[in-house]
């Protein structure tokens, strides 16, 4: 029995002695910032099992729909036979056809598939919509006949129609809310949190589900947790010597060095693949804005740069890596709830700007994290400091894993675990020329600015609301502003 213990234990170290190896390797490449492209080849064969995932499914799905649309049109035939019998009286017959104008509907749209396309439920093109400023709201563009009618103070039932049906609209389709919910697939990618009941749709998609399950939860996942692991102990050693350094050129040069490779062994743990695009318009100095999905946009810059940090002070995992980098370099760390703070912030913010010496400083404007589908309001404080500002869009491909964290759902440990159980993270990084600020041109209007051309670029949405709804009710301003754009509308000016 112990010469079997043995064997076996022996068979368990071969078996791991490559694994370990491997994972070695990768932290070793990671550490000097090479790839023999893996990583990419991991991606395009994950793209060909979607592609063929989800031939089958509609291979199936046709295979279902053929069998019902039979049944269907042998049904019709019936009921066309006997609506043309002498026997049944006339009200039977215009019952009988209303049931065959349905059927033949519904054999019609499962042949063709959802008439929906994926577009809106509902048409806003004519609409009142509801924004948070008044100059924003189109029913001050509304056509003659509609002013003609409100000539007096008088209150007609219609004066209040249009708000009554913008906020239905808004409760069928809530462009606000939803986008603080993981963004919807086209196509289903193999995992259980996107599930649509796929998994046992047919037998060979399910031996691929079985496979890729073992591989992410048996593979995957522990090496992922070891190398992440050796990248936090690594990144906190690090940062604590070059901390020790004088300032000086050295000591940015060191910290600059220090913190890409880091930051590139960690990336290894969620196998991310990231393309920058413009890399010419890379920052230097100066403030660096970009849309915000999650704690690893910093992960995903922070591979190709070296920037100061501006954000919310964290505890746990995050604090760790807060704590570590404050040792070596500038960055600034701040209490959400404390107004006080947020001045020193600001003054904090002009002081680093005005030292050219000092990296760029890294800013997600929208302070909270959108499900990278939108890019909402921008805060203006940042773009009142002066200066150029470097914009940068980040855009998460969702097929190979939700790189959007949910904070008031998810806590940083179990966000963290959903990133290591995914097939990967793959971005595509955009570096945008540098902008600056006109000389008639408020902070507010400088920051839509900058977002729409984040926006633009990054195939997002550019919405102008707060993200900070997701945590507050709206502002008290707004509803007023919306009040005196009603009494306006009845004295009809």
């Amino acid at each position: 029995m112990m010469l079997l213990d043995s064997i076996g234990s022996v068979f368990s170290v071969i078996a791991l002695k490559p694994i370990i190896m491997l994972m070695f390797f990768v932290i070793f490449l990671a550490s000097i910032g090479k790839s023999i492209g893996v990583r990419r080849m991991y991606v395009n064969m994950l793209v060909r099992i979607f592609e063929y995932g989800r031939q089958n499914i509609e291979s199936v799905r046709k295979l279902q729909y053929s069998n019902l649309n039979s049944s269907d049109v042998d049904e019709v035939a019936l009921t066309t036979k006997e609506l043309s019998t002498d026997s049944i009286d006339q009200s039977s017959n215009s019952a009988k056809i209303n049931n065959v104008t349905k059927l033949n509907g519904v054999v019609t749209q499962m042949v063709n598939g959802d008439t929906n396309n994926g577009n809106s439920v509902i048409s806003r093109v004519e609409s009142l919509i509801l924004l948070p400023g008044v100059e924003n709201c189109p029913s001050k563009n509304r056509d003659s006949n509609q002013q003609d009618e409100i000539e007096t103070l008088e209150f007609n039932l219609s004066n209040c129609l249009d708000y009554v049906k913008s906020g239905m609209e808004a409760i069928i389709e809530d462009e606000v809310t939803s986008r603080f919910e993981a963004e919807e697939l086209k196509n289903w990618n193999l995992l259980t949190r996107t599930n649509r009941h796929y998994e046992f749709i047919s037998l060979r998609l399910t031996v691929i589900w079985v496979i890729g399950f073992f591989i992410r939860y048996v593979i995957l996942m522990p090496c992922r947790v070891f190398i992440c692991f050796v990248g936090v102990m690594w990144l906190t050693i690090c940062t604590a010597l070059v901390g020790c350094l004088p300032e000086g050129s050295t000591k940015r040069r060191m910290v600059k060095m220090v913190l890409i490779q880091c930051f590139g062994v960690l990336s290894s743990a969620i196998s991310s693949v990231v393309n920058y695009h413009n890399i010419e318009n890379r920052p230097l100095s100066g403030i660096c804005v970009a849309n915000h999905t999650s704690p690893i946009d910093v992960l995903m810059l922070m591979c190709d740069n070296c920037y100061s940090l501006i954000g919310q002070r964290h505890g746990g995992f995050l604090g760790i890596l807060q704590r570590a980098l404050a040792r070596a370099s500038p960055h600034i760390w701040f209490e959400r709830a404390e107004a006080k703070d947020r001045m020193a912030v600001a003054r904090r913010l002009k002081e680093h700007v005005s030292d050219p010496t000092n990296p760029p400083i890294l800013i997600f404007p929208e302070g909270t994290c959108i499900n990278n589908t939108s890019v909402m309001q921008f805060k203006k404080g940042s773009f009142e400091v002066g200066g150029v500002i470097y914009p940068v869009a980040i855009k998460y491909d969702a097929r190979f894993g939700d790189a959007f964290w949910n904070s008031s759902r998810f806590s940083m440990l179990q966000y963290l675990y959903m990133m290591m159980t995914s097939w990967a993270i793959v971005c595509d990084v955009w570096y945008l020329p540098p902008m600056t600020r006109n000389e008639d041109e408020s902070a507010i209007d400088f920051a839509n600015r900058v977002k729409s051309v984040i926006a633009k670029q990054g195939g997002l949405v550019d919405l102008v609301w707060d993200g900070q709804l997701k945590r507050m009710k709206p502002k008290k301003e707004w509803k007023e502003k919306q009040q005196e754009e009603f009494t306006k509308r009845l004295k009809g000016e």
